[in-house]
């Protein structure tokens, strides 16, 4: 069976980014749609169903954030992917994007292999956790922002919730502490390793410290059964 082409909406004001990241990504032969404002850019997203959406933060009329959180608090696009495309590298644009609810933030200029490599891993990574994780009485829906255990929610903060979904999409594998600083912290943050005992140790006392084994030396890895 051939493998249905995965959609993504490029929301951009500026002309020639838009016409060059289309050109690249046609290429690879994903199906693309583009609008030059937030508020089409929110239209087109509701009929056209994107897997990922590649959204500006400077636009004139509404901006990225806010176009960002609209989708996020509908409840037919908020489980679409979003990736921040911007010129602002500042680190309070950066966590602005991603408290709005975004996947990943990336700084232009982006050379368009390092684009298309970044939305390869992004539709990847979507796809690997797309089913539930279902450990013993524990379930993990990442896309869905949920974890239950003996069907109770338990309410996470966003970067605990980022550390179980990792840790999570390929139980008995050993992820270890670089790893797990540059995914969830991001290489441009400075935190320590004591950073990553706190939020296990937080996560153990809340989900059951038998999910989450610790590899002396090395890292951690989330228990399958």
């Amino acid at each position: 069976m051939a493998q249905t082409k995965k959609k993504i909406l490029l929301i951009d004001d500026e002309p020639d980014i838009t016409e060059l990241i289309q050109f690249h990504l046609e290429q690879k032969e994903y199906i693309v749609k583009t609008a030059a404002d937030g508020l089409k850019g929110i239209k087109i997203a509701r009929e056209f169903m994107p897997d990922l959406i590649l959204l500006d933060v400077m636009m004139p009329e509404m901006d990225g954030i806010e176009v960002c959180q609209l989708l996020k608090e509908d409840s037919k696009t908020k489980n679409i992917l979003i990736c921040f495309l911007s010129a602002r590298s500042e680190d309070y644009s950066q966590i602005a994007g991603l408290d709005a609810g975004a996947d990943d933030y990336v700084t232009k200029p982006i050379k368009p292999k390092v684009l298309l490599s970044r939305i390869k891993a992004l539709l990847r990574r979507s796809s690997e956790t797309h089913s539930e994780t279902q450990n013993s009485k524990l379930i993990i829906i990442p896309e869905k922002y949920i974890v239950k255990k003996d069907g109770i929610k338990i309410h996470l903060p966003r970067k605990e919730f980022e550390l179980l979904s990792l840790l999570s999409s390929k139980p008995d594998h050993v992820f270890n502490r670089e790893v797990i600083l540059n995914t969830v912290w991001g290489s441009d943050i400075i935190v320590g390793d004591r950073t990553i005992d706190v939020h296990i140790r937080k996560l153990r006392s809340k989900i059951g410290a038998e999910h989450i084994q610790t590899i002396k030396g090395v890292g951690y890895k989330f228990m399958n059964g």
